[in-house]
């Protein structure tokens, strides 16, 4: 090898790599960024929930909407949300509205599939359902329907995340 080879970073790194073993590696990244470790882990968790309550949501396409009803096999619009994030493992209260208050707000760009979309008028919430990507949502209409996936049809839309 030539003292030029020998010299560049890369070939420095990976003797240093051979001589403290991979264990060793990943143990000093973990220490060094300790304070990441956490926030990721319940980012990871909280996403995963929200994509079992969107696939509960999903797998219930076809149900009657009743009003009051939280599942399992009629629903209202935040009966479906109630029931699919149970399911999932998270309790939501009861209401669209409540279902709000206890979320973390995001923006529209930020949302995710299995975000909560909360419909309002003014300052009052009065629908939610569940995000399902390309601007869609699974939830529980109103009387005489069935849960559905359908296309968000207003602008007048908030978005949480359930923490």
């Amino acid at each position: 090898m030539t003292a030029l080879h020998r010299s560049t970073p890369a070939h420095g790194v990976s003797a240093r790599l051979s001589r403290i073993g991979a264990a060793s590696v990943l143990t000093a990244a973990a220490v060094t960024v300790p304070s990441l470790l956490p926030e990721t882990a319940q980012q990871a968790e909280a996403a995963t929930l929200s994509l079992r309550a969107l696939d509960v949501a999903a797998s219930k396409q076809g149900s009657p909407y009743q009003w009051g009803a939280s599942g399992p096999n009629r629903f209202d619009c935040s009966g479906l949300t109630l029931y699919s994030f149970k399911r999932a493992g998270k309790k939501l209260p009861r209401t669209a509205a409540e279902q709000y208050n206890s979320t973390r707000h995001i923006s529209a760009g930020s949302r995710h599939l299995g975000d909560l979309v909360f419909f309002h008028s003014g300052s009052g919430v009065y629908h939610v359902g569940i995000y399902a990507g390309n601007n869609r949502i699974w939830h529980a209409p109103k009387t005489g329907s069935r849960v559905r996936l359908e296309k968000i049809w207003t602008r007048s839309v908030w978005y949480g995340r359930v923490k």
